[in-house]
């Protein structure tokens, strides 16, 4: 199925297996850039070095192009763009709006930019800057979220911007594709449908979890950051929401200590990346250092296996999905229904 992203990024269907932290690692990626999806690696939690291994390892994996997904407000992004400029990365992703600067930078050297917004002002503004394509995340999506249903957002943002759009939040299959391109999206964008794959290397306790959920499962919670956060209602999410300031407070202490050993970040780099988190955001300070929780909590279930120590990033559609197929399964599965669904519209007529 040819729509503009893929014309665009050089991929077989227009699915997108987004950069999601400690999921979207090496297998993940090299898997679903192989059965014709374009696979994002999740370069947040690495170290330039980390980051360079795991880049060297997907294409070692696959000949098929990849992204890699960025935080735009990193102390180290320009050295991270230079990594991935001088590896060969096809497409650069971003969760938060990348500067003119870094756009400029990356398109001159030749690769695809497509940031990923929540709001249609966002979307007109990277366009503005030279984004080559938008994913646009309504409210229904894992990990930080907005409130507005992709249904109403994915719309606003396709009549706004001439570039192609890439739709995200309450995907799953191939009659969700159809529908999203009938809104005028080139793609679709599946994180928890990805996660929930045999390729994905979080553990099988965490993934029955998320089996096991329905839709009243998944909860939108401040407790974990401060910001809106689309997750599992688990008993720790519940203790979160209902600890007091002040033991918030020395939790986050202690995983902002515990982050910064993983992740080789110096404190000095971390109150930057906080610094950059606070601007333009109506956040206290200590809800700048709660930020700190989210790569701790998400590795202690992503990567630990602790579902009952970590919190669980997770769109609404955990609450629907009952399989653990292969990436190749899984994508040649939702092409083919959409495939089926086009046929059945156009005989209806």
């Amino acid at each position: 199925m040819e729509t503009a992203f893929t014309r665009l990024v050089g991929v077989r269907h227009p699915i997108v297996q987004p950069g999601m932290g400690w999921v979207a690692g090496p297998r993940l990626v090299s898997a679903a850039a192989n059965a014709g999806a374009l696979g994002v690696l999740a370069s947040a939690t690495m170290t330039l070095d980390q980051l360079r291994a795991a880049i060297r390892e997907v294409a070692s994996r696959t000949d098929a192009p990849f992204g890699v997904n960025l935080r735009a407000d990193a102390g180290d992004a320009g050295e991270r763009v230079r990594v991935i400029v001088a590896e060969g990365v096809r497409v650069a992703s971003f969760a938060l709006a990348p500067s003119r600067e870094l756009i400029a930078e990356l398109k001159e050297a030749g690769v695809v930019v497509i940031p990923s917004v929540g709001a249609r002002r966002h979307a007109e503004k990277v366009a503005a800057w030279g984004a080559d394509a938008v994913v646009v995340q309504g409210g229904e999506g894992g990990g930080h979220t907005g409130e507005v249903a992709t249904t109403v957002l994915l719309p606003q943002v396709v009549d706004a911007v001439d570039i192609p759009v890439v739709a995200a939040g309450g995907f799953f299959d191939g009659r969700g594709l159809v529908a999203a391109l009938a809104y005028g999206a080139a793609g679709v964008a599946m994180g928890t449908r990805f996660l929930l794959t045999s390729d994905s290397t979080v553990p099988d306790a965490v993934k029955a979890r998320y089996l096991a959920a329905t839709v009243r499962d998944v909860t939108v919670t401040r407790a974990v950051d401060g910001l809106p956060h689309r997750m599992l209602r688990t008993d720790l999410v519940d203790a979160l929401e209902d600890a007091g300031r002040v033991r918030a407070l020395s939790q986050a202490v202690r995983r902002a200590a515990g982050f910064r050993r993983l992740s080789g970040l110096t404190w000095r780099r971390m109150v930057r990346d906080g610094l950059a988190l606070r601007h333009g955001k109506d956040l206290a300070w200590s809800q700048v250092l709660l930020a700190a929780n989210t790569p701790m909590l998400l590795k202690a279930a992503m990567v630990d296996g602790r579902a009952d120590l970590g919190v669980m990033a997770a769109g609404q559609v955990a609450g629907v999905i009952d399989d653990l197929p292969s990436c190749a399964e899984l994508v040649e599965r939702i092409m083919k229904e959409a495939q089926e669904v086009r046929e059945r519209l156009t005989a209806s007529r």
